[in-house]
């Protein structure tokens, strides 16, 4: 590499989705759809995570909106949380801060992963059941510098992403929220 360039690396194997905490949702689709051309956003109002723990500890998932689009293979989420409360996005990012929370990987041996990377040295933030199938984050923030989110392969996740894929590669520019506000743009 000559001396007048950066050669930075990060591993990726099998990550499908990489994560922002973002301190405006709709305004992040905004961005992400006029400058990366990026779109359309699937809208949540929360997660109902079922049996979740934070840090070993029973918890409510952090209350939040998130919007997930599909830029080629790649799945771009954003997530807001709206209070101040602990949990997997406050343990990375302080009220008023942002930036890339995670990297998102589908664990075809989701228990066998996950205690892979415990057995490394690495906490499990958050953990529950979605839709019957498992999620977890893994705090890898000091070797990383962001979290890993294993999901549990699930036909109706295989589904659900296969409609959002779908919808990217349709997407004319137009309505760049699916199931929540509409910006004044798509007004």
């Amino acid at each position: 590499v000559p001396g007048d360039r950066l050669m930075v690396t990060v591993p990726m194997p099998g990550f499908m989705q990489v994560c922002w905490v973002v301190p405006d949702l709709e305004a992040a689709i905004d961005t992400w759809a006029t400058t990366a051309g990026v779109g359309p956003f699937f809208w949540f109002d929360g997660v109902p995570f079922e049996d979740g723990r934070h840090r070993g500890v029973s918890a409510e998932f952090p209350a939040s909106t998130a919007a997930i689009a599909y830029a080629g293979d790649v799945q771009i989420e954003l997530v807001c949380q709206e209070n101040d409360a602990p949990g997997v996005f406050r343990d990375v990012f302080s009220p008023g801060e942002h930036g890339l929370h995670h990297l998102a990987r589908i664990g075809h041996d989701y228990g066998a992963e996950r205690d892979a990377f415990v057995a490394q040295g690495h906490e499990v933030a958050f953990e529950g059941t979605v839709g019957g199938s498992r999620t977890c984050w893994i705090d890898t923030m000091p070797t990383l510098g962001f979290m890993v989110e294993l999901l549990e392969p699930s036909e109706a996740r295989d589904g659900w992403f296969a409609h959002m894929r779908k919808a990217a590669e349709r997407w004319d520019g137009g309505d760049r929220i699916v199931g929540g506000p509409r910006p004044a743009a798509d007004r």
